[in-house]
Parts: structure tokens; sequence; C-alpha cells
């Protein structure tokens, strides 16, 4: 079966990258996130949506979370945290609000595949995604997928697997996690 075979290359993909990507990087990114007053999420296109989805684990697990550019989203300050995510590490706006929380006090925890791009070198910390992008680092290797599409995957799983251990160290119930689900679809 081809469709089959595609989604066990797609899976070793995504398990071969997610093998390379240094463990302190999700455990730091775990710490910031539960110390940070409040957590703000930005990115561009296909990594932004990744990055909404750990907006909603988050506030699933009573956090404080906002998404970049949403009309609700208040100011930034000391004390929060803002998670950029971008395969290229290029991404004009990105960078922007990289630069603009930082200004404001804000520590700035970037994911990213390129670790000389410009939102990775005015982050605090980062965790590097080894996967292609459009500026593909030579340590990337190659994908059978399109464009950026395993920097994608393993990055929703990455910050997946940083939401279940912060759910795991603050004890939180899956009934509680039921409550703060939307009632409004």
């Amino acid at each position: 079966m081809p469709i089959r075979r595609a989604i066990n290359d797609i899976l070793a993909e995504v398990q071969g990258t997610l093998a390379r990507v240094l463990p302190e990087g999700p455990e730091r990114l775990t710490e910031q996130i539960l110390k940070a007053g409040r957590i703000y999420v930005a990115g561009g296109g296909r990594s932004g949506l990744m990055a909404r989805a750990l907006a909603t684990r988050l506030m699933h697990l009573g956090l404080v979370t906002y998404v970049v550019g949403e009309t609700t989203t208040p100011a930034i300050q000391s004390g929060d945290l803002l998670l950029a995510c971008s395969a290229s590490g290029e991404t004009h706006v990105t960078v922007l609000v990289s630069q603009v929380a930082r200004e404001a006090g804000a520590r700035v925890f970037a994911v990213t595949a390129m670790p000389d791009s410009p939102m990775a070198r005015q982050a605090d910390e980062t965790i590097i995604i080894p996967a292609p992008s459009k500026v593909t680092s030579p340590e990337a290797g190659d994908s059978a997928q399109y464009g950026g599409s395993l920097f994608e995957q393993a990055l929703l799983v990455l910050l997946d697997a940083v939401s279940a251990e912060i759910g795991r160290r603050l004890g939180t119930p899956p009934q509680e996690l039921d409550s703060r689900h939307a009632n409004l679809e």
C-alpha cells in the first residue's frame, strides 16, 4: 500500500529528526514556560500553525497564553516569554516580533532549523530542529517530503511533548483540561 509506506516514511523522518534535537533545549523550554508570567507564541505560515497548537494546549493546562497578532493579545512585558517558531529563522514578522519582545524585557525562546539565523541570534535560548527548510543548512539532510513539512511535523511533536511534560509536572487532571475546552465551536 503506497499510503501506508508514505506514513511509515514520514514517521521515520520525524523520529530521526527529533532524535538529533539536543535534549536540554526542550527541557529548558519547559522550565521557561512554567516560570513565565504569560506565554506568547509567534510564527508565520505553517510554523505559526504549530505554535498556535501549543498555545491551545497551554491554555487547556491553565496557563495564560496568547497568539501574537490576535486583536486580543496584550502588550508583552518583563517576566513574559515569547516562543518564536520559524524553520528559516528569517521570517520578517517573527524576527521583528522577537526584537520587540526583547526590547520590552521579555525572554525570547526560538525554535528553528537555522542556528545562525537572525531569529536565533537575538533569542535568549534556541532549539535547533535539524530539518530542511527553504534555506537548508547542510546538517539538515534531505527529506522525501515537500518544503518544510518535516520541520513542521517535528515542531508539532516536540511542542506536544513539552506540553505533555508541563501537564505531568502540574499534575493537571483530564477533567480540568476538559473544563477549559472551547464550548463555542
